[in-house]
């Protein structure tokens, strides 16, 4: 079914107020969930509201909190979250990074102490939105086996990379396993296979089956020992510099709350040169034979903005059930 994008915000932000979010930060929270499902992820927009409610309930999220500065050297900052509300901290850090960028040419907002920030991609649309190249990335609880390993020991570490252009940003938003847990569940919800092998099997086969993958925890990275290299060193970065928790330390805890995360911006040069150039490397790319008679080849952003504007025009998809779960909420 589809929903208006209004009457989703307003029903997140009912729930949101009964939680004793203010009126502002209840809105712009919904807001974040709404457009999360609008771009069509919705494993991080209505999917992932009700975990996010319970974690308000849990007290691992305090609806009330600010993050707070703590140090820092020229372009550099270091900021604690206070186990606010992880999507409010992110778009924070991120606009604090784009001043940064803008008086500098580059800013680094390095958090620590917050909570999960739902889809990353959000804060590298705004960056790109603002005229600016941004770079994000967070750790995570250990949910990914490290290669050659069998127990989680690595988050699944998102990255985000995001290139204002005019004709619409390019914006990359990945997971470190194949497919995110939240695509996993997704798949799992609709009783589908993966289109491509996502992890193992209990007897360490590569598998199609999102439960069988879920139920061993053992997810495929991507690039297989590279990703698992790009996995820790995302989570020593955003340790190091933010002089917060390492997954190792979130695991310990027994709930993904209170992690690390790096917000990066830089101001690009906005010439006709620059343009060009970034106009040259898609249309490139696009060159490429498709696999497949009738095929297209897509830039990282660009099936976004096309699914955008079908939520706008014809309303959101939702899941019915878990529409239904909200609206009891």
């Amino acid at each position: 079914m589809r929903i208006p994008l209004p009457q989703l915000k307003a029903e997140f932000k009912r729930v949101l107020l009964k939680l004793n979010f203010t009126d502002d930060k209840a809105s712009e929270c919904a807001g974040i969930f709404a457009e999360n499902s609008r771009d069509g992820i919705y494993t991080h927009g209505l999917n992932r509201f009700p975990v996010f409610v319970q974690h308000v309930k849990d007290g691992l999220v305090k609806p009330g909190n600010h993050p707070n500065r703590e140090g820092g050297f020229g372009a550099m900052e270091q900021w604690n979250g206070n186990l606010g509300p992880g999507m409010l901290n992110a778009r924070f850090c991120m606009d604090r990074a784009i001043q940064l960028a803008n008086d500098n040419g580059i800013g680094c907002v390095a958090l620590k102490n917050t909570n999960h920030w739902m889809r990353g991609g959000t804060y590298g649309w705004q960056a790109a939105d603002a005229g600016y190249i941004g770079i994000c990335f967070t750790n995570t609880i250990a949910n990914l086996p490290p290669w050659g390993g069998l127990d989680p020991r690595l988050g699944n570490n998102p990255l985000v990379i995001a290139v204002p252009r005019k004709g619409g940003p390019v914006v990359l938003d990945m997971a470190i396993s194949q497919y995110s847990v939240g695509k996993l569940n997704q798949y799992k919800s609709n009783n589908e296979t993966l289109p491509l092998p996502g992890g193992y099997d209990e007897a360490g086969n590569l598998s199609t089956n999102p439960a069988a993958i879920l139920q061993s925890t053992r997810l495929l990275p991507v690039g297989f020992w590279k990703g698992s290299g790009l996995s820790l060193v995302l989570d020593l970065l955003a340790t190091i510099l933010s002089g917060g928790n390492s997954t190792a330390k979130i695991t310990q805890s027994g709930a993904e709350s209170g992690v690390s995360q790096v917000f990066i911006c830089i101001r690009p040069s906005n010439d006709r040169q620059t343009a060009s150039l970034i106009e040259e490397i898609i249309a490139y790319t696009k060159t490429s034979t498709p696999e497949q008679e009738g095929g297209t080849i897509n830039y990282p952003g660009e099936n976004t903005l096309k699914t955008r504007e079908r939520n706008l025009s014809e309303g959101v998809l939702v899941d019915e059930r878990i529409w239904e779960v909200v609206k009891a909420l």
